[in-house]
């Protein structure tokens, strides 16, 4: 039986490097995309070969930049006939809290272009293929309660773009069913930086009660659903939107973050 191909974009470190390590324990050939964590993303293709033998194509490449998108794919496809599967893992982040006036036009752009454009780019020059296989995976990120288009104070940009690919997602998942294609997103809650290349069993073992579900939340957490997404029987889901959060209203504690900040 041939081996199924996933792309994931941003996947050399965090919850991208996470979904490599679930794939490629599920038999995937895998194209790492990554920005500038090259060392990182060298040090995670020489664990998936010692440990599941894994056929890696390591891609350096800005998402945000409709040329790189279009390089890698054609790079990706001089190695693997297909690409089966594609992850949209990378979308940029502006940490700074920053007012819709505060951003400068050359962020706007950027961040509207690495969430949302991307995902067009990389869509339109992977359906095809997917097309001709009559079987593909796509899967998106977004962020808690993406699909009722809810503002988020400081982070106009990204909320705006996310919220416009919940839709493009589902409008993908409508258009494409036809070919067995699926389209879904995944929604991690509030997962910090040192949570998202952690397990669940680690998790457990920390002590740690903020969240409903008495631990925190890992990049395992969202790779099991994605690996849930991708699998040959999950056909009949697409077009979801699949939060991801340990029970927390990740929105409504930004707001109350900046009140506590106001008020102190």
């Amino acid at each position: 039986m041939k081996k199924k191909t996933a792309l994931i974009t941003g996947g050399a470190t965090g919850i991208g490097k996470i979904t490599a390590l679930q794939l490629a324990e599920k038999g995937y050939q895998l194209i790492i995309n990554y920005r500038s964590s090259e060392l990182e993303a060298k040090e995670l293709a020489k664990q998936l070969e010692e440990s599941f033998g894994t056929d890696c194509l390591l891609l350096q490449g800005d998402v945000a930049k409709q040329e790189d998108c279009i390089r890698m794919v054609h790079q990706a496809l001089t190695r693997f006939s297909s690409i089966d599967v594609l992850i949209h893992n990378a979308g940029p982040y502006i940490h700074e809290r920053k007012k819709l006036t505060d951003y400068s036009f050359e962020e706007w752009n950027y961040l509207l272009n690495g969430n949302l454009s991307a995902v067009f780019n990389l869509s339109k020059l992977t359906i095809p293929i997917m097309r001709k296989n009559k079987w593909g995976r796509i899967i998106t990120m977004g962020f808690d309660r993406v699909e009722t288009a809810p503002g988020w104070i400081y982070r106009s940009a990204f909320a705006a773009a996310k919220t416009g690919l919940a839709s493009l997602t589902r409008t993908i998942a409508i258009e494409e069913m036809i070919n067995g294609i699926t389209a879904n997103m995944v929604s991690p809650g509030d997962i910090s930086t040192e949570w998202k290349e952690k397990t669940i069993e680690q998790a457990f073992s920390s002590d740690n009660s903020l969240t409903s579900v008495g631990r925190s939340g890992t990049g395992e957490d969202i790779a099991r659903v994605i690996s849930f997404l991708v699998d040959e029987n999950s056909s009949f889901i697409t077009g979801s939107i699949i939060p991801v959060t340990g029970g927390i209203d990740v929105l409504g504690k930004a707001l109350k973050d900046e009140h506590n900040i106001k008020e102190s």
